[in-house]
């Protein structure tokens, strides 16, 4: 079973929210990385970037698919995890401490339609 982490924000698409003060770390969970395999390269949005919730912000790219990243918030992109492009797999060995990038929350409420470790637990039970 794929592992989960309590504190954290999940979404259907399986990204995955840490939140600090009025910043959002978004990274892929590990259920997501299992699914994908072996990931080879990490497309991401710029620092000043706009992203949108339920809209994609980059990509993930595996030996064997390709998935598109779908942002689970609204934001500005204050920062995109640089090692990750020369070091994806890092996605894949620990999904939870390698996050994608950090965006600033244009609204938290936005939070409230996400899941729990428990919820998003058996959300991938029903998959």
């Amino acid at each position: 079973m794929a592992k989960t982490i309590e504190g954290l924000y999940y979404s259907e698409t399986h990204e995955w929210v840490k939140v600090e003060g009025n910043e959002a770390l978004i990274g892929i969970t590990d259920y997501a990385q299992h699914a994908l395999g072996n990931i080879v390269y990490v497309d991401m949005p710029d620092e000043d970037d706009q992203v949108t919730k339920d809209e994609d912000f980059g990509a993930v790219e595996s030996v064997k698919a390709a998935s598109d990243l779908i942002s689970p918030l609204t934001g500005v992109v204050v920062a995109r995890n640089e090692v990750l492009e020369d070091e994806s797999g890092l996605l894949n060995s620990d999904p939870y401490g390698n996050w994608i990038i950090r965006v600033k929350m244009d609204d938290p409420s936005e939070l409230d339609s996400m899941m729990d470790a428990a919820a998003y637990e058996a959300f991938c039970a029903r998959a």
